[in-house]
């Protein structure tokens, strides 16, 4: 199933009438955030402010995708709603009941071997109830929306924390129970409490071997493993837009460690390039159209105390590799300052195993940095003292 070109230009249409509404009701510029949510709303156009962290707002999501494991659950239930399709194009991904030990061929035979039934079930529902069905061997299931069906300015649900990977591409994506998402396949509204906005302003541009995971490292330092909790964390700034597509969704995909209800950026040139290379420029057409409703207001971005409920700044220019941990993702410690770190709180110091991949490092981006250490150790002699696990999205 590839994307719906036509419910995207759908989308987009009704854009212009339902930022217009909600500014008239708001009485002020709007975020992102706030423009893809007011855009949802269940209710069609604006007719009343909703307070961040209080209101319960009921939504219309445009999409809903499923991973394998929580997809099980979801349509058994959904098979009782007496519904002969889908009302939103939804997909199943059979990915989380593959483990990865040995090797693709060994690991994806013994999966098969042991989750047959269920990914038959899978199959035969999806085929029955319109819903795409992405089978064992296709890839994680968040590099497969990122790449096929994430939109700017789209919101989706997802049974898997990981789904607000897919705010690399400017969408509020949200991860959700079964029942939630059988809710919205079902044609019912989904109802979220409001979410506060986190404005994180992103200045200069990344250099040497900082990249785009250091960002979201620095972010877990600052605001902790709590600290999003109720909130979608907005990034925006030149630094931002300096940033490439997959390391936007490598930023949004590890939001999931603060708590946060989801992490989106503005549209920008680096969405209109993946989209194009990615098969999509029906999607980028369709998407400039409307290009100024698909990011932030210009005043919020010029004064965000005043639109935020919290703001943080990040010189990009500044910014050092990090690592985060022992213990808890929140610990973020800059490389340069480990080794004394760790001998100053008695931290283990062995390494046994190292994993490249699997859901927060799936972009080409993370692989081919770690690549080119690789690469450079070989030419240079260096044996490896611990276990080296790729798992690459797709």
């Amino acid at each position: 199933m590839t994307f719906d070109i036509d419910m995207i230009k759908k989308v987009y249409e009704r854009y212009p009438e339902r930022i217009a509404a909600a500014r008239q009701i708001v009485g002020k510029p709007l975020t992102l955030s706030e423009k893809i949510l007011y855009t949802h709303l269940w209710e069609g156009n604006a007719t009343s402010v909703h307070e961040r962290g209080n209101s319960y707002v009921d939504f219309a999501p445009d999409r809903v995708a499923m991973q394998d494991a929580t997809a099980q659950m979801a349509l058994l239930q959904f098979m009782q709603a007496g519904k002969p399709k889908v009302a939103v194009p939804s997909t199943a991904h059979a990915d989380h009941l593959i483990q990865a030990r040995v090797g693709a061929q060994a690991d994806l035979q013994e999966g098969l071997n042991k989750n047959s039934e269920v990914f038959n079930f899978l199959g035969s529902v999806c085929d029955k109830y319109g819903i795409g069905f992405w089978k064992p061997g296709a890839g994680i299931i968040h590099q497969v929306v990122l790449e096929n069906y994430a939109f700017p300015g789209g919101m989706m649900i997802g049974t898997d924390s990981h789904t607000v990977n897919a705010g690399g591409l400017g969408m509020v994506a949200i991860g959700v129970g079964g029942a939630d998402a059988v809710d919205v396949m079902a044609g019912m509204a989904w109802e979220l409490k409001m979410p506060k906005l986190i404005g994180i302003k992103l200045t200069g541009k990344m250099s040497g071997w900082t990249s785009a995971k250091d960002v979201i490292l620095k972010v877990a330092g600052i605001l902790t493993v709590k600290g999003g909790t109720g909130c979608i964390v907005e990034y925006f700034g030149e630094g931002a837009q300096s940033l490439s597509a997959t390391g936007k969704g490598t930023i949004c995909n590890m939001g999931a460690e603060i708590g946060a209800t989801t992490s989106t950026f503005g549209y920008d040139d680096s969405m209109r390039r993946y989209l194009a290379s990615t098969g999509r420029q029906d999607v980028v057409d369709a998407a400039d159209v409307i290009a100024e409703h698909l990011t932030g207001d210009a005043e919020v971005y010029a004064n965000p105390e005043q639109y935020f409920d919290q703001v943080i700044e990040i010189n990009l220019s500044e910014l050092a590799p990090h690592l985060n941990g022992p213990f808890t993702p929140d610990l973020a410690t800059p490389v340069s300052e480990f080794k004394a770190k760790a001998e100053a709180n008695g931290w283990p110091i062995e390494v046994e195993w190292a994993l490249i991949g699997s859901c927060t490092n799936s972009s080409y981006e993370d692989l081919s940095r770690a690549a080119s250490i690789v690469e450079d150790a070989v030419a240079k002699g260096v044996k490896p003292k611990a276990i080296l696990g790729i798992n690459p999205g797709f």
